[in-house]
């Protein structure tokens, strides 16, 4: 039956009848079919996997959509013991994100023999550094024939992204650093590291990366998932590769005003007790933001809210719906103003300006997210 369920004028419309002429809400926009048919309503985007050679070896990513004009691609990488299916999936799926995905082309990089179905690297191989893996990047772009990016990185991945951007700034629109770590391995950090690994297995090192002691004692069915994940990956070896490039980091040496900076807007994410949560709030870029960590997502609406707002700050998505978070809001602010008063007006703008309201300030350089 065409039509909304609640709207249509008719029981049973002519079939020829443009689905939009049998819902008010559809015919007044007069859409090419109704709001209510699930099946059309969040559309399949194209989907392709490359790989390119690169002078540190191959690597795979996965390109979802098509380029629109004048805005850049969304580019993504994963943590260490992840890949960008088991890393991203969960928030470029939710429901609130397709808003976003439909307006941009996003592509996922999966680490040098990260990718599913990957063959073991041979005894010996030379798995490239942090940085290596940055100088990868220029060629994916080069291959598909972008301009410029959005960067999303989680762990290693925010490293590796911080890292192209300092090396390529004209290329990089802004970036999305998740639980980044910008600092190399104190001598007691190595120590600690050496001591971790005589006592303890790579998949519970890798763990203890990607999770809170809180977490792994709590031992919740998530991380009986991941550990089983990290512990049966048939490229366990490759994960190790890419666990040791990431111990073996160099500083990024960040500087509030100086010359090592990142010159585009960031946005600065990190999970309530996660393991980097003091060297992300101290960096001296932007004001940054707690939320869920991007592989947990127990809230991934704040996580999208966010991005939305950090996208619209950069002059992208202008006429964006409001998510279902930011309506939740207003609704509950409203309320309180009409009972309150003026008094209560005041309070209202207060408090939208802490539930993501953009700044006055220089556009996609400050946000503030109540979460």
């Amino acid at each position: 039956m065409w039509g909304c369920r609640d709207n249509f004028p008719v029981s049973f419309p002519h079939p020829a009848r443009p689905p939009w002429r049998s819902c008010r809400r559809c015919r007044s926009q007069r859409r090419s079919h109704c709001c209510q048919d699930r099946r059309l309503r969040r559309p399949r985007l194209l989907e392709t996997t490359h790989s390119v050679e690169t002078p540190y070896g191959s690597v795979t990513f996965t390109v979802y959509g098509t380029p629109k004009p004048k805005r850049p691609a969304i580019l993504t990488y994963h943590d260490v013991g992840l890949n960008y299916k088991s890393c991203f999936q969960p928030l470029f799926q939710f429901e609130d994100m397709q808003e976003i995905i439909q307006n941009f082309v996003r592509v996922h990089v999966d680490a040098p023999g990260m990718e599913e179905g990957a063959p073991v690297f041979p005894l010996g191989y030379q798995y490239p550094s942090l940085d290596q893996l940055a100088d990868m990047i220029p060629c994916v772009l080069q291959y598909l024939n972008f301009s410029t990016i959005i960067g999303v990185g989680v762990g290693a991945g925010a490293y590796i992204l911080a890292r192209y951007a300092l090396n390529h700034p004209d290329t990089v629109e802004g970036l999305v650093l998740i639980n980044i770590d910008p600092n190399a391995k104190g001598w007691m950090d190595w120590a600690a590291h050496k001591l971790t690994g005589l006592t303890s297995s790579i998949p519970e090192m890798i763990l203890g990366h990607l999770f809170s002691q809180e977490e792994l004692s709590g031992n919740s069915e998530l991380i009986q998932k991941y550990r089983n994940i990290i512990t049966h990956a048939p490229n366990l070896d490759n994960i190790e590769l890419y666990w040791n490039s990431y111990n073996n980091r160099r500083d990024l040496n960040f500087e509030r005003g100086g010359d090592i900076t990142l010159k585009c807007p960031v946005m600065l994410v990190v999970g309530d007790q996660a393991p980097h949560e003091d060297a992300v709030v101290t960096l001296p870029l932007t004001s940054s933001h707690r939320l869920p960590r991007l592989f947990l997502l127990p809230q991934p609406g704040k996580l999208t809210e966010a991005f939305k707002y950090f996208l619209q700050g950069m002059g992208y998505m202008a006429s964006s719906c409001m998510t279902r978070l930011s309506r939740s809001r207003t609704a509950s602010l409203t309320s309180a103003a009409s009972v309150d008063g003026n008094r209560s007006r005041s309070r209202t703008l207060s408090q939208s300006s802490e539930s993501g309201t953009l700044s006055s300030g220089p556009p996609g350089h400050t946000m503030e997210v109540s979460c």
